[in-house]
């Protein structure tokens, strides 16, 4: 019953905007539309102000983000551009040129903002480490539909660890390495290196048949090359950690798991060979390019969130770690 009700509340509640979208659609394409100044400027408010007002309405007292409104915003704008005789889209245009760049700002102000105020909010916080991927994530929760949260935080993550974060992480007791004693920062140097390489061979070839499609895909190249850096730094930054209640693997901003201690049923120094089934995992997206020193036994499943969100089953899970001697023994002690 329930769930029938949040399926009516839903259809209410995106069907009205896009009823109005289809009304307006019907009188851009109409002939009354020629040469009316007046209701040129009507539909132009209805695409832009109205429906999204409308729209904000209807989600004010639910836990959709009010800033939903602002897509709805933009699909108004794509219709318009589309609908509308070219000769009566000035007012469309002028949004274009000076509403849309404010909006924008606006958001991102309020994503720096809000961000910030998180960051401020775990450093007061003794046990807790500012962790920006973390505020980012729960900024990011509150002003966006679930489904776009970790997409957009991994982007933007991306970004940040690439070009802004340059401070050295110092690790706190519970917290512990990863990248030191490994190849992984090595292998993503060498990457980085060959995707640079082969953007400056494949623009040079390319651009004998079409500049346009060379510079496509040089620029296609320099963005993964700037990902592999962000996933790179971020390992230094975003270490494994030991908290009160449960244990937080991370491997940069490319892997995580929250286990609670309870779920523990061993955990092994071990160089071995994992098992390859379903429910058996490497903390590393790297898989066997990268070996393990530790291996971790659930008594029951939990979950690995990758890259964008996405999520994998797993009982036993395999990962490196600089200091596993420390790490074993630190974890036993809390298990006892």
């Amino acid at each position: 019953m329930n769930r029938i009700i949040e399926v009516n509340r839903h259809f209410i509640t995106f069907g009205i905007p896009f009823c109005l979208f289809g009304i307006l659609i019907l009188l851009m394409k109409s002939t009354l539309l020629n040469a009316n100044d007046a209701l040129s400027l009507g539909i132009s408010i209805d695409l832009l102000i109205v429906v999204p007002l409308v729209y904000f309405l209807l989600i004010r007292k639910t836990e959709i983000p009010k800033t939903t409104v602002i897509p709805v915003m933009v699909i108004g704008l794509i219709i318009g551009t589309y609908f509308l005789p070219q000769e009566s889209q000035i007012y469309l245009t002028l949004f274009k040129t000076w509403g849309l760049p404010v909006i924008e700002v606006s958001v991102l102000t309020f994503v720096a903002i809000k961000v910030g105020s998180a960051i401020r909010k775990y450093k007061t916080l003794k046990s807790s480490t500012p962790d920006f991927f973390i505020a980012l994530k729960d900024t990011c929760y509150e002003i966006l539909p679930k489904k776009l949260v970790l997409p957009f935080a991994t982007e933007v993550a991306v970004f940040y660890y690439g070009f802004v974060d340059w401070k050295t992480r110092e690790l706190n007791k519970n917290e512990f390495s990863y990248h030191k004693n490994s190849g992984t920062p090595a292998l993503m140097g060498a990457i980085i290196f060959m995707i640079v390489i082969e953007t400056f061979v494949l623009h040079m070839l390319i651009e004998r048949w079409s500049i346009n499609v060379a510079w496509i895909l040089s620029i296609l190249s320099a963005y993964t090359a700037v990902q592999f850096l962000g996933f790179a730094k971020s390992l230094a930054r975003r270490p494994i950690s030991l908290n009160n209640k449960s244990l937080t693997l991370r491997y940069g901003i490319m892997n995580e798991a929250e286990i609670h201690y309870s779920e523990i049923d061993t955990v092994t120094l071990s160089k071995k060979d994992l098992e390859k089934d379903k429910l058996t995992k490497r903390l590393s997206p790297l898989g066997e390019l990268e070996g393990h020193n530790v291996i971790i036994k659930l008594k029951r499943e939990n979950t690995l969130t990758g890259l964008y969100g996405i999520k994998k089953k797993f009982k036993v899970i395999g990962f490196h770690i600089d200091e596993p001697n420390d790490f074993k023994e630190k974890i036993e002690n809390v298990l006892q």
